[in-house]
């Protein structure tokens, strides 16, 4: 898999189609062309296509797994339901009421990081009777079994959730599988109830059962931005699913996955979870840093708690997203056209008034 070439691959193709679009209308097309080149967001570059350096193999879990023991020289250590195969480790079987984890015991001390996940989550249950999902972590403590898809609650850091069973049925607003996105410093906890609501960042369905093809999750955590982009419809493209800005996440946590499964079960299989470098360039300021005491947190317009009234569950950093702005500005050019037919329209009449007095 081009691991982020799907990304541009998006953009390159809408921008694409909008040129082809413009030549066809004359000046407005040239208008057009001008306004998408501006407002369309700009495709961030990922350096870890096919850069294989850049490649953290002791926070890389692949195949055949040759790392993954209780000796003290393994990288990866295994709890619960956990099944290590050649092929994949399987979380949790499609057995009722299981958990089960893997976490790599080597600390991330990297500022900037991006974390591919191939997993394949498959089971026998039919639409709607099947569960839990599971969950990819960032976090100060690891191997701590709990009830937030087989790992503790209050947890400290970072957690990503693919959530296959909907609880809240008042929140018929969305679809499940549901890929939601949490920050914590010990003092939250997740409300299984309400679908991690309460606490949850942003988030968006993700049709992710019974593939018969891969399915891939990127975690990206750079300059206090969080993205989460999915692999899901067998194109070979990211869709991006979360974007959120003022994040703060220190070094020195642990990666990890963990699922779980209640009165209905699925099969939670990762197959890898591969993390990247990211190199960036930080201020002065964030380089004297001491990053392993930053406590996790967000900046955003409005409390996680506030999310319980909001219908549709997502909000995301003060800063305006690109689609934002171009909307915004295509509804400024709008309203300019509108006011200029009026104007030429009144100005027209005007004229012919005053023809009828000579």
């Amino acid at each position: 898999m081009a691991a982020a070439g799907g990304e541009g691959s998006i953009c390159a193709l809408f921008r694409a189609r909008c040129v082809k679009t413009a030549k066809g209308l004359g000046g407005a097309g040239a208008l057009l062309t001008l306004l998408a080149a501006l407002l369309v967001p700009p495709v961030r570059a990922d350096i870890t296509d096919g850069n294989s350096e850049h490649l953290k193999r002791e926070h890389s879990l692949t195949k055949p797994y040759q790392g993954v023991g209780t000796s003290p020289s393994s990288q990866w250590d295994f709890w619960g339901s956990t099944l290590v195969t050649s092929q994949y480790v399987r979380l949790t079987a499609d057995e009722r009421s299981k958990q089960g984890s893997i976490w790599n015991t080597v600390p991330c001390f990297l500022k900037d990081w991006e974390m591919h996940v191939q997993f394949k989550v498959h089971g026998s249950g039919k639409k709607n009777l099947h569960g839990d999902g599971f969950a990819v972590w960032y976090t100060k403590d690891r191997l701590q079994p709990g009830p937030v898809f087989g790992n503790q609650d209050h947890y400290v850091g970072l957690a990503i959730f693919v959530d296959t069973f909907r609880n809240d049925l008042h929140g018929m607003d969305r679809s499940f599988p549901y890929i939601s996105a949490m920050v914590n410093n010990g003092s939250l906890s997740y409300d299984h109830g309400k679908d991690g609501r309460p606490t949850e960042l942003g988030g968006c369905s993700a049709d992710v059962r019974n593939k018969d093809y891969d399915t891939y999750l990127a975690i990206r955590y750079s300059k206090g931005r969080l993205t989460v982009m999915v692999d899901i419809d067998d194109k070979n493209e990211w869709k991006e699913c979360i974007d959120i800005g003022g994040v703060r996440l220190p070094i020195g946590y642990y990666f990890g996955a963990s699922a779980a499964t209640g009165d209905l079960a699925d099969n939670h299989d990762i197959i890898s979870m591969k993390l990247y470098q990211l190199m960036v360039e930080h201020s002065a300021e964030d380089d004297n840093l001491d990053w392993t005491k930053i406590e996790p947190s967000v900046s955003l317009l409005k409390s996680p708690k506030d999310n319980i009234d909001d219908p549709t569950g997502n909000f995301r950093s003060t800063s305006l997203t690109g689609w934002k702005v171009f909307l915004l500005l295509l509804c400024a050019l709008l309203g300019i056209v509108v006011c200029a037919v009026v104007g030429a329209v009144v100005f027209q009449k005007r004229q012919e008034r005053n023809k009828r007095f000579y």
